[in-house]
């Protein structure tokens, strides 16, 4: 299974390659069109700022691509990356993102920002956060959810082909690791049934 990991200067791709190569992927870390489309998956990683990260999309060119691409092959999301899915953000000046989820990404209320460090999210298992942005978005797409000082954070989202993940799958363990395999497992699925 080939995922194509969008380069647009704004994530530590290393990680997410190793990641996704220690469940048995195969690789491209890439921001070539042809690339992204010949891949069975697009994952769009992401660190920084929601202004930045939509700049330095508009640079690459690719968004009209990706915004298609959601559409057609499993997409994911990781950390900034999930919050660049939704339609908007706050974060410095209000910025568009992708729209491929209804929702916006806002500043979290709690006193201790940024959220940094393991939470649990599903079957009291730990995933690794950092952020001080977390979506806002309808209960349909949350599918599971942080306590971070008594606010809720959506910790994974999805609609259609894209899943979003807030927390970071690659430096949480075996139990990151397991959640990209089960996405990996969903995207093979949806191979066969697309050939």
């Amino acid at each position: 299974m080939k995922v194509a990991v969008i380069d647009y200067g704004m994530g530590n791709v290393f990680n997410v390659e190793r990641a996704l190569q220690a469940i048995g992927c195969y690789v491209v870390i890439t921001n070539d069109a042809n690339q992204i489309e010949e891949a069975d998956a697009v994952l769009l990683p992401g660190v920084g700022a929601f202004p930045q990260a939509m700049q330095s999309l508009e640079q690459t060119g690719l968004i009209p691509l990706l915004q298609q691409m959601a559409t057609e092959k499993p997409f994911l999301g990781i950390c900034l990356g999930m919050q660049l899915l939704f339609d908007s953000s706050t974060e410095g000046m209000p910025t568009k993102g992708l729209g491929l989820i209804p929702g916006t990404v806002e500043r979290m209320r709690a006193k201790r920002l940024p959220h940094v460090g393991w939470n649990s999210i599903l079957r009291d298992e730990d995933v690794y956060f950092v952020h001080s942005y977390h979506a806002v978005t309808a209960e349909d797409y949350i599918l599971a959810a942080a306590d971070y000082m008594g606010e809720k954070v959506p910790a994974i989202v999805q609609k259609g082909l894209v899943t979003g993940m807030q927390f970071h799958p690659e430096k949480s363990g075996t139990f990151g690791l397991s959640l990209l395999q089960e996405w990996k497992e969903a995207v093979e699925r949806e191979i066969t049934t697309r050939h």
